[in-house]
């Protein structure tokens, strides 16, 4: 952690508890994706590093598994913004800005709150302080982005859905009309004569 981030963090940070907030979105991530999983919880070191003690770091990791799409059923998220609240935290951890929300509403909601109650922000890129306007606009624009790759995955999931429903209806159409029963002869198909069981 270089100097600057250092002259970041006062005493009064330091008097307050660091919270690490650890999530990934769906069960699948968190039984495969164990790195990501190691790289969030080794964010205890840089606030050790920054001068925190170690009993003061509390890991909030209840919501593995959840999409960060919504605060509805993230507990964890909703009791990391009630400490902030209550100026009991000193420094917000998270790996990048999507694990604490990928909704503008709420990740600016809790930007306020951090703003307001002179809670510092670190994720893996570095140190912010809410309160200060060039970090306050730059972890905006974060939140941003992060809704908008949320939108991007989601639009892309749905053109894949259509397009498999599209190629299966079209499967089931080649079905329908006459087909040969003998040379010369025709008669209708499945699809065609709407009675499956009466043409076998």
């Amino acid at each position: 952690m270089n100097s600057e981030a250092h002259h970041k963090v006062q005493a009064g940070h330091l008097s307050r508890n660091a919270f690490l907030y650890v999530r990934q979105s769906t069960p699948r991530q968190v039984r495969e994706n164990v790195e990501s999983t190691k790289r969030q919880y080794g964010l205890r070191d840089q606030a050790i590093a920054l001068g925190w003690a170690t009993e003061q770091i509390v890991v909030i990791d209840c919501d593995q598994g959840q999409s960060g799409s919504s605060v509805v059923a993230r507990e964890g998220f909703q009791k990391l913004a009630t400490e902030v609240s209550m100026n009991r935290a000193g420094i917000v951890m998270g790996l990048e800005v999507s694990r604490l929300a990928r909704n503008s509403s709420d990740w600016h909601r809790l930007l306020e709150i951090c703003a307001l109650t002179q809670t510092l922000l670190l994720d893996e890129d570095g140190l912010y302080d809410p309160s200060h306007f060039n970090d306050r606009l730059l972890l905006g624009l974060k939140g941003t982005m992060s809704e908008v790759e949320l939108h991007v995955i989601r639009a892309r999931l749905r053109g894949g859905l259509l397009q498999k429903a599209g190629e299966t209806g079209r499967a089931a159409s080649d079905g329908t009309g006459l087909w040969p029963s003998r040379p010369g002869r025709t008669r209708p198909g499945w699809a065609g004569s709407g009675k499956l069981s009466s043409s076998l």
